[in-house]
């Protein structure tokens, strides 16, 4: 089985160190992943230098920096680990894919803790912190995640007719 990390266009140095770390790795493997693929965004230096030191058995790990695309790295994942990301989170529930987040909680405002908040609440997806990741991986049941339905326009558009005054 696959498992794909991503951090997005900049660098999230607390996740790349945590995911290459010795528990992270173990959990993984201990699930049945057999390849951890890493998009480090700007942290790709300190992945490289990361997995100089950690290795474990059975567990490939393949690192690269950025791409025009994830779609297609989000398609054959068995799991999803990223930042949280919008664009990110959106993309991967739309293919049904597990996925668990880890808000950068550094960045302004805490955009994402709030979305991936919002999310796991309606059990669309798992979140964890930078300190939990091990454990979160541990415990993940991706059966008990809620399907997202994808967007339907036409009920929008009847709401608003409906708001309006329209009939059809």
């Amino acid at each position: 089985m696959l498992a794909f990390v991503t951090v997005g266009t900049f660098g999230f140095d607390a996740l790349i160190q945590t995911v290459l770390s010795p528990p992270v790795l173990n959990a993984l493997q201990t699930h049945g992943y057999s390849h951890l693929v890493v998009q480090c965004g700007t942290s790709f230096d300190l992945a490289a230098r990361a997995t100089e030191h950690t290795a474990v058995p059975g567990l490939a790990v393949e690192l690269f920096a950025k791409k025009p695309s994830l779609a297609a790295d989000f398609q054959r994942a068995d799991l999803v680990i990223g930042h949280a990301g919008a664009g990110t989170i959106l993309d991967v529930l739309r293919l049904a894919k597990p996925l668990i987040v880890v808000p950068n909680e550094t960045l302004l405002h805490n955009h994402q803790a709030e979305l991936a908040s919002a999310l796991a609440a309606s059990g669309h997806l798992r979140t964890s912190s930078i300190a939990e990741l091990a454990e979160t991986i541990s415990t993940f049941d991706p059966g008990a995640l809620m399907r997202f339905e994808p967007f339907d326009g036409s009920r929008f558009r009847a709401l608003v007719d409906s708001e309006m005054g329209f009939s059809l």
